[in-house]
């Protein structure tokens, strides 16, 4: 379905064009904007998916809730996380579906997919176009851009993942024109990625580096095994994501923004993790590099924008908790305007007096109950499904493979370096992968959403 038929069919509902007009100026406000509208604007967008979003009125009926019984933003029923697996969610006509994002661990077709109608996709890109302005370049001046080096797979490559999305969104609002994805099908494009950290080193102009946490652990340990180390110019900086959950990979947090410091030269200040779901529209970035380049000195944190809100809960009664004790994390975003406004998630955090919030870990189940110590297994940026996570061993298993082929050197304004390690045969997935491809080929989407428009 084309733009201009989707944009017709919004104006069917003019109670969602003024909805979504209020929830605009919110964004466009940024992130230090009136946060006042939100209580009210709360409501009547909660009122609104109720009327229009079967599953999700199931879902409160089931709880006794509806419009009528609520009068704070916190009593809206938060849906689960798990549930978009199982139901197609929407409060518009699926055939104005003009974006599909697949959910974490998924096989299905259309159920397990967050779809979007034009208006949805216009609200989460422009949420996070101004998340990515003020966190990961808050020092930049509108219209200012920086060359772009992305470690992920692009849109083309993965149409139904959110970070392919929202990297080339990041790419064309804020990247000179020769920022470019490093990922093609042959895995990364180490050499083009080690001849622009050169030219960068030698130039003096910084680049900033985005991609899935996990490929810049690989590219660690490898330049470190292999000793490569850059001295970027002051200004680098990296942003990555889907190391929020568990460890960084294989490292701590803590030896990931070590490793930044030692092979690039990138201190943990300009190190931005973002967290990001299909089934909530906003993605929530660590400020440490806004408070650097304001000169604040804080605990690493997400901080949360006037148009969203974020609650802990406890693990067993589902009920609020005060600031400082660890539960689950639930996000009330009006974003969400084509989906629903309140989402549980299975996140393990905690937030601050001010509202705002950090990650602890992903919950897990101990003899079928959920415990508050955080699962220990890492999940990929692309979530848990296992051609996903096949997909991602391949580019960590290129990454092994063809920094085997470089060879050491010096920053050309640094210190010597020690003498390279062995470095262990990379063993490749690809018998593994191909056996998973042909048991669970990846579905052709049946619904008229046509996820390619994401990326106009």
């Amino acid at each position: 379905m084309n733009t201009d038929t989707a944009n017709s069919a919004s104006t069917a509902d003019p109670e969602r064009d003024r909805l979504a007009a209020r929830i605009r100026a919110m964004i466009d406000g940024g992130v230090d904007g009136d946060s006042a509208p939100f209580a009210t604007l709360a409501l009547e967008l909660f009122a609104w998916q109720y009327a229009r979003n079967e599953p999700y009125r199931q879902f409160c009926a089931a709880k006794g809730i509806s419009p009528d019984t609520v009068t704070h933003w916190r009593d809206i029923p938060a849906f689960p996380t798990d549930a978009f697996k199982t139901a197609i969610v929407t409060s518009f006509p699926l055939e104005q579906a003009v974006m599909a994002q697949l959910t974490s661990g998924t096989t299905a077709i259309r159920r397990g997919q967050i779809f979007r109608d034009e208006t949805g996709r216009e609200l989460v890109l422009a949420a996070n176009r101004t998340m990515t302005h003020a966190w990961l370049f808050p020092d930049f001046a509108r219209g200012q851009r920086c060359r772009i080096l992305i470690l992920a797979p692009s849109p083309e490559m993965a149409p139904s993942m959110g970070m392919a999305i929202g990297m080339e969104e990041t790419r064309r609002h804020f990247g000179t024109p020769d920022s470019r994805f490093l990922l093609d099908y042959s895995g990364l494009d180490i050499k083009s990625l080690i001849a622009a950290l050169e030219q960068s080193e030698s130039t003096g102009v910084p680049v900033a580096m985005i991609g899935s946490t996990s490929a810049f652990v690989y590219f660690f340990n490898a330049c470190k095994a292999r000793g490569l180390r850059f001295r970027l110019p002051a200004g680098s900086r990296i942003g990555d994501g889907g190391g929020y959950r568990g460890r960084f990979g294989e490292l701590t947090q803590d030896d990931f923004f070590r490793l930044a410091e030692e092979v690039l030269a990138i201190p943990a200040s300009h190190c931005v993790n973002v967290l990001g779901m299909a089934e909530t529209a906003t993605g929530y970035f660590d400020d440490t590099l806004r408070s650097a380049i304001l000169g604040r000195s804080s605990a690493r944190r997400r901080r949360v924008p006037p148009w969203a809100r974020v609650d802990v809960v406890d693990i067993e009664t589902l009920q609020p908790l005060p600031a400082g004790e660890v539960g689950l994390l639930r996000h009330y975003d009006l974003a969400n305007l084509p989906t629903v406004i309140a989402v549980q998630t299975d996140n393990l955090g905690y937030i601050d007096h001010d509202g705002h919030f950090q990650i602890v870990g992903r919950a897990k189940l101990v003899d079928g109950r959920i415990t508050p110590v955080p699962s220990e297994r890492a999940v990929g940026p692309m979530g848990d499904k296992r051609i996903f996570r096949f997909l991602e061993a391949y580019v960590n298993f290129s990454i092994r493979f063809k920094m085997g082929l470089a060879r050491a050197r010096r920053p050309a304004t640094g210190s010597a370096i020690p003498a390279p390690l062995p470095m262990t045969p990379p063993v490749c997935p690809c018998d593994e992968l191909s056996e998973e491809m042909l048991a669970n080929p990846v579905p052709r989407t049946e619904s008229p959403a046509d996820t390619s428009s994401a990326t106009r």
